[in-house]
């Protein structure tokens, strides 16, 4: 399988590196608003997406853009975010070209869940939380922590 495994910089991108374990024998592919990250997979394709916030639309389009066409390059069978708005728009474009799609709310949301998070549940074939506290009956779910 082709896993494509998407994060924003910082602590969302350690989470998800703790994730690589379970993808372990498939095809994975990297994505990240620091280009420096390629360095830590240097043996995987990596690509770099524009930061942006909620702050600045445009630069929110342009990430949205660029996200899609990441997808379309990949077209993994599995994507993997731990957010923010780069992992909300890459989980949005996979699911509609059918890939499987997980979102893990950082560690870092302990009283509620992010925005993006909020956003992009719904979208999620299976939608995490890193605390039992917010574990909702339709999602998202407790299964432990990566940290």
């Amino acid at each position: 399988m082709k896993v494509l495994l998407v994060s924003s910089c910082g602590g969302h991108w350690v989470e998800m590196m703790r994730t690589r374990p379970a993808f372990e024998g498939h095809q994975l592919f990297y994505a990240s608003t620091d280009a420096s990250y390629a360095e830590h997979n240097p043996e995987r394709p990596f690509y770099t997406i524009p930061e942006a916030s909620r702050w600045s639309k445009p630069r929110l389009v342009w990430q949205a853009l660029v996200c899609f066409v990441v997808i379309l390059r990949v077209r993994p069978d599995v994507l993997l975010t731990t957010g923010a708005s780069v992992g909300f728009f890459s989980l949005v474009f996979a699911k509609w070209l059918g890939a499987k799609t997980i979102w893990l709310d950082s560690i870092a949301n302990a009283t509620e869940l992010s925005m993006s998070g909020q956003k992009a549940g719904r979208h999620a074939d299976l939608f995490l939380t890193q605390w039992p506290e917010l574990e909702r009956p339709n999602g998202p779910v407790f299964e432990g922590a990566v940290i």
